[in-house]
């Protein structure tokens, strides 16, 4: 292994960031002054491979402090870790919120994808910049979704230092973005969780299940989220053992969340009759689908149900390490979720003890750091064990080789809290909400062009119209985006599809994660399929070629007939269609197998470009 330590010379401040999160060198084969023993025996090196999975905390600790991450603090880091300094590089640019190049202590990321860009993020980001030009020390970049869709638009601030400091402005104007930059700690504070979440101040609050404690329990009180049933689903775990869990799971019919619809129970099931140990289990609420914001609010909102919800996916699965991977874009949350693993641990939730009942069980946070890509699952597990965020070959598969190459269950965190009404109110009561093969509460995350946007909680079978009419359609519709960026488009005349995995397939398109955005008259089609395909090209990991090439020609063609229709444009589209069967049909995963999809359904469903 060559791993080509170069001559630079991290500065105090970027090594103590590191040492802060590592512990001192203890020989110069790690940093350290060099002494007469070292040179007598190298030591070190096996443990400090071992602890690669600290490369993306320690790349965060410097970015964090200084602002971005030099040459000098990239050797040091990998001296620590004795990482190949070119490994760690591949890594440190791999991610959108990292920099390699020196820039101004203070970034500020102006949300420009689907739901901000119909709310006028254009003319937020030209103000921001000619307010905020050069020698103002701040760094203005064009983000893809920060996830604050129902305030849209939207900004969000980092000042480097220790600690480091955010602010986020939404709905923001040029004056509070240039103040959130300008001063973070006099920026206003965020309106609370529950203002994302229309129906708790409506009627319907009674009929909610999975929000039901946003906006009443306080989200930093773990005795008031107790005094609402907290923890009584991790009770009725103990008593009737891991199996009797992932039978009520199964019984109940849950299937993932995050769009794939995958039975929850069966994944359960085989990661916990896997005979190799140890078993991780992995929280995946790096929600980088743009229109998705509804992990951000739960785990704002409503904090300890994740936490609770971990511990029992973590008891039926048999493991006793939990990872919460969280966007780097949710300082609020990380806050949140920080506090409520604090306090768990400190009450005996979680640690060698759980409640007394013999069974240990622990979570540790990674923050992610701006990579849609990570979304995918072994993606995830790359990035976790500090190695670039591209998505692993199939099988084996994460059930019997995932994190740290360990059976691993993975769901994302709409998922895991459902678990808890079905080990509340039982299987059989959980499965008689919704249909027969979509069961359950479901989450839907409404914005764009309507009076309330926000989190809607609706039993599956529901139909897009009636979701609409809960957000209020604003002016003329002129359709709506099913699904995110990877999802599809549907028209104001297809509002009766019902709202389930098998009927939004029937229906041609899908229920992905949940997004639903909809769009007016004024709002211009072609800017949006081809702002959708500016994302997929930025967020291809790149490692297989029909994604790597395809996601290019694709936003090629669409520059190329954005100003044009008819026969002029009838030959692009023909490589467009083309070039997407490509990708759907090779992709590795499914980053490339859905980049076309929205635009594919633009054309046919809405004649786009007729």
């Amino acid at each position: 292994m060559d791993l080509r330590f170069g001559d630079s010379k991290p500065t105090d401040e970027e090594r103590a960031a590191i040492d802060t999160l590592l512990g001192p060198p203890e020989s110069s084969w790690e940093g350290a002054d060099r002494s007469d023993a070292d040179l007598r025996w190298a030591r070190g090196g096996r443990e400090a491979r071992e602890r690669r999975d600290l490369l993306l905390p320690g790349l965060h600790a410097v970015n964090d402090r200084i602002g971005w991450i030099s040459e000098g603090a990239l050797d040091y880091l990998c001296r620590r870790l004795t990482v190949p300094p070119a490994e760690a590089y591949g890594v440190a640019t791999f991610y959108a919120m990292f920099s390699v190049k020196p820039r101004p202590a203070t970034v500020l990321h102006v949300c420009t994808d689907l739901a901000c860009a119909a709310a006028g993020a254009s003319e937020l980001c030209a103000g921001v910049e000619a307010r905020l030009g050069l020698g103002s020390g701040v760094s203005v970049e064009r983000s893809p979704c920060l996830g604050l869709c129902e305030r849209a638009p939207a900004t969000l601030a980092i000042k480097a230092g220790d600690p480091v400091r955010t602010a986020v402005s939404a709905p923001a104007t040029v004056e509070r973005a240039v103040l959130a930059a300008s001063a973070p700690d006099s920026a206003p504070e965020e309106p609370p969780a529950a203002l994302a979440v229309p129906q708790a101040g409506r009627a319907g609050r009674e009929e909610l299940v999975l929000l039901s404690r946003v906006g009443v329990v306080d989200p930093v009180s773990l005795d008031d989220y107790r005094a609402h049933g907290g923890y009584t689903a991790l009770r009725q775990a103990f008593a009737i053992g891991p199996a009797g869990v992932i039978r009520e799971v199964t019984d109940a019919g849950l299937v993932g969340r995050g769009g794939a619809a995958f039975p929850t129970g069966r994944k359960w099931q085989a990661t916990a009759s896997q005979p190799d140990r140890p078993h991780y289990l992995v929280c995946n609420a790096d929600e980088s689908e743009p229109g998705t914001f509804k992990d951000r609010v739960v785990m704002e909102g409503d904090p300890y149900s994740l936490v609770e919800a971990m511990t029992i996916a973590g008891y039926a699965v048999g493991a006793h390490k939990g990872y919460l991977y969280l966007r780097g874009e949710y300082p609020r949350a990380l806050e949140r979720m920080e506090h409520a693993i604090g306090q768990a641990r400190a009450r005996g939730l979680l640690g060698d003890d759980v409640l007394g009942q013999g069974y240990a069980f622990d979570i540790e946070i990674r923050r992610g750091a701006g990579a849609y890509i990570c979304g995918e699952e072994t993606a995830l597990f790359n990035s976790i064990e500090g190695y670039r965020g591209e998505p692993r070959s199939k099988p084996p598969f994460p059930v019997e080789k995932g994190l740290f190459g360990k059976p691993t269950a993975e769901n994302n965190v709409e998922t895991l809290i459902n678990v808890l009404p079905i080990l509340t109110m039982g299987s059989q009561a959980y499965a008689a909400i919704g249909t027969g093969k979509s069961t359950g509460p479901k989450l839907f995350c409404v914005s764009g062009s309507v009076d309330r946007p926000g989190i809607y909680e609706l039993p599956f079978g529901a139909t897009l119209g009636e979701l609409l009419d809960l957000a209020g359609v604003r002016k003329r519709l002129r359709a709506v985006l099913l699904g995110g960026a990877a999802g599809g488009f549907v028209r104001p005349d297809e509002l009766d599809i019902p709202l389930t995995f098998e009927g939004t397939r029937e229906a041609g398109t899908t229920l992905g994660s949940g997004v639903v955005l909809a769009f007016d008259d004024t709002v211009p089609l072609p800017r949006l399929l081809l702002r959708i395909a500016e994302f997929f090209r930025d967020e291809s990991c790149g490692q297989c070629v029909p994604c790597r090439v395809g996601t290019v020609r694709q936003e090629e063609a669409l520059h190329r007939i954005v100003d044009r229709t008819g026969a002029a444009a009838a030959s692009d589209i023909a490589l467009l269609r083309e070039v997407g069967r490509a990708m759907k049909d090779a992709s590795i995963c499914g980053l490339g197998q859905t980049a076309w999809n929205a635009v594919e359904s633009a054309i046919d469903r809405l004649g786009a470009y007729e």
